[in-house]
């Protein structure tokens, strides 16, 4: 049976994995779901994801939701297509880990809220919060001054390599560099860099183009 993700790709969440099938070369069925019309509220999908949020994920008889618990299974399930997003070294797939949780708990953190205010908000013609914006700005900056140094000592987040610590940036990275907060990326060389070499990928771009 195919691999099915539903979603929309206007979410971040749902690029997170549209960006791992494409590094993986898998393919997939998309499955629109309209958002609008509540349709990720309907007793159907709610079969599939019961918070009632985009992705959800089949690949066979598995269901699967949460983005980055997607991934993580693709990386694992599927090591020889496309590039390898995990390192069986244990020791060095720990500090993969570790970055893969900063970018859920810190980056995501005030990165969503970001982009939420400064890229949704005026596509939904809504009014951006200025004050909300100042404060995850300033609580954005911290995290990049540690991204800073951490990218100081190695080419990605994770080590040498291009890695799912690096992939789960790059729908926030996508909607942040479209607006005012770029700068705060611009201002730190190495983030800087790294940004744009991620962003960069033939698979991304595969990904936010299909």
């Amino acid at each position: 049976m195919a691999i099915k993700l539903y979603g929309t790709a206007a979410s971040t969440n749902v690029l997170r994995v549209m960006a791992c099938l494409a590094e993986k070369e898998l393919d997939y069925e998309f499955v629109n779901v309209n958002m609008s019309n509540k349709e990720h509220k309907s007793p159907e999908f709610l079969s599939r994801n019961p918070f009632g949020q985009v992705p959800a994920f089949e690949d066979g008889d598995l269901k699967l939701f949460e983005s980055r618990a997607i991934t993580q299974y693709l990386a694992h399930t599927y090591p020889d297509n496309g590039t390898n997003l995990i390192i069986h070294d244990p020791k060095k797939m720990a500090i993969v880990g570790v970055w893969i949780e900063v970018e859920a708990q810190k980056f995501d953190r005030f990165g969503s809220k970001l982009a939420w205010e400064l890229a949704y908000k005026p596509m939904f013609g809504l009014t951006t919060d200025e004050t909300v914006v100042e404060e995850h700005e300033k609580n954005l900056e911290q995290v990049l001054d540690v991204y800073e140094s951490r990218l100081s000592e190695s080419k990605y987040l994770g080590g040498d390599c291009f890695t799912l610590a690096d992939l789960h940036h790059l729908p926030v990275l996508k909607y942040l560099f479209g607006t005012k907060a770029k700068r705060l990326f611009d201002a730190r060389p190495h983030v800087s860099a790294w940004a744009a070499d991620i962003q960069s990928r033939p698979a991304w771009v595969k990904a936010i183009t299909a």
